[in-house]
């Protein structure tokens, strides 16, 4: 049997609530025996008895209310506070004047601080807030003026619980960040050992059935050419990345380039795409990048999401699409193409090379010249659609290189602040840009 791995989950105020509790039952406790000490001194006591009557069996009778913050509720906490600010305005009625005026305590004592205490570990420091100046305000009435002790106790009581409520709610952040990183770690090991597994068993025979099938040609060529392309899926699943769409097995709509179907969007179905309830946020151009990656089409992408406006993620998407299918149909089926994702500060640029042999010096020129528009519409005319550029690069003999620059202000989101994750792909861009450029295509 294979151990699970469980992720636990650590209460950080679970102890707050146990010291709440405990201060409860000593507060009304040191409250009753103050009473006590000084019974003879109170004008009317049986108003007094029966206050702290009602409040030793509402601190015990609620014991199970100050468990824990499910528990707590909001009836419990405006019940709890209306007790004690009835305690307080009930002084004036059991006890004498002179002891008010020379700063006695109040019938409830310190056992107030308790249910504002419940308040500040419920709710955070409004709550908290709202309790303390609630008290406040009961306190100044019962002196029946703002004298210093008055005043002394009751900025002392607003602090407190404020600042408790400002840590309580430091501590729930503090804890959902933990066990969200506790999640993650399971996961992290959960996919390691799968990948292992995977390594040492799929993986192995699918990179011996495409060697195998190239070597005995026919059939079994094809037959080795799928198991390299659900290799490439494979390794993709296990290291975290993307993992191509589905894909349908060639049709009128899209061609098969290194593997992967190059699928074209074509402006006219943007709007019906539109009409049908499609997101208007911005979507993750990676994930639109990633059907082309297959055998013979390597992705290289940032780990954080490259983010666009929906628009112009599928032109983006289209453009590339359609570099491919050049390098198809004039580089033969055996080329290799890159495609490498930057996410810039000020743009995003897409960049597609293969090795094939290059293109001729007025190539370009003379297909435009003949009324074949593939690479002025298909790519320039798309890039220049969304306020972007697309700039060709080609040496005789050393490929072709396809760059697609979406500016942010275009059509990219600005994802400034995002973690960069993309030092091993700018280092492939530089080493593809020491080809001098030649003739734009």
């Amino acid at each position: 049997m294979q151990k699970r791995q469980r992720v636990m989950r650590m209460s950080v105020e679970q102890p707050m609530w146990r010291a709440l509790a405990g201060y409860r039952v000593l507060t009304m406790l040191y409250a009753v025996g103050l009473f006590a000490t000084g019974y003879d001194r109170f004008p009317r006591p049986g108003v007094a008895i029966a206050y702290y009557c009602v409040l030793s069996v509402w601190t015990v009778a609620t014991l199970p209310k100050v468990a824990n913050a499910a528990s707590c509720t909001r009836r419990f906490l405006a019940a709890d506070l209306t007790l004690a600010l009835t305690g307080i305005l009930l002084t004036p009625v059991a006890d004498a004047q002179a002891r008010i005026v020379d700063g006695g305590p109040t019938l409830p004592s310190i056992w107030t601080a308790g249910s504002v205490l419940a308040f500040a570990l419920k709710g955070g420091w409004r709550w908290a807030a709202v309790a303390s100046t609630a008290v406040a305000a009961a306190n100044l009435v019962e002196r029946g003026a703002p004298t210093r002790d008055t005043v002394h106790n009751v900025i002392l009581v607003w602090v407190a619980s404020i600042a408790i409520g400002y840590v309580v709610e430091v501590a729930r952040a503090s804890e959902r960040t933990l066990a969200r990183a506790l999640e993650i770690e399971a996961v992290t090991r959960e996919r390691e050992r799968l990948a292992r597994d995977i390594h040492d068993s799929v993986l192995q025979v699918l990179a011996m059935v495409q060697r195998r099938g190239a070597v005995i040609g026919g059939e079994a060529a094809e037959l080795g050419r799928l198991a390299g392309e659900q290799e490439v899926a494979l390794r993709t699943l296990v290291s975290g990345g993307l993992v191509p769409l589905p894909r349908a097995s060639g049709g009128a709509d899209g061609d098969t380039s290194g593997g992967a179907v190059v699928q074209t969007v074509d402006k006219d179905d943007e709007d019906d795409e539109d009409t049908t309830g499609e997101p208007d946020g911005p979507v993750d151009l990676r994930a639109l990048l990633a059907p082309y990656a297959g055998a013979r089409v390597s992705l290289a992408e940032p780990g954080a999401p490259v983010l666009l406006r929906p628009a112009a993620a599928r032109e983006v998407a289209a453009a590339v699409g359609a570099a491919l299918d050049n390098v198809r149909r004039h580089a033969g089926e055996g080329a290799r193409a890159w495609i490498l994702v930057e996410d810039e500060p000020e743009s995003v640029i897409v960049t597609v090379r293969d090795d094939g042999p290059g293109i001729p010096r007025g190539r370009l020129a003379q297909a435009e010249g003949e009324g074949r528009l593939g690479v002025a519409l298909s790519i320039r005319g798309r890039l220049r659609d969304i306020g972007g550029t697309a700039e060709l690069i080609s040496v005789p003999g050393q490929g072709t290189e396809v760059e697609l620059n979406v500016p942010k202000g275009a059509g990219a989101v600005d994802t400034t602040g995002t973690a960069d994750d993309t030092g091993r792909t700018r280092g492939a861009k530089g080493a593809s840009r020491t080809r001098g450029k030649a003739e734009n295509r």
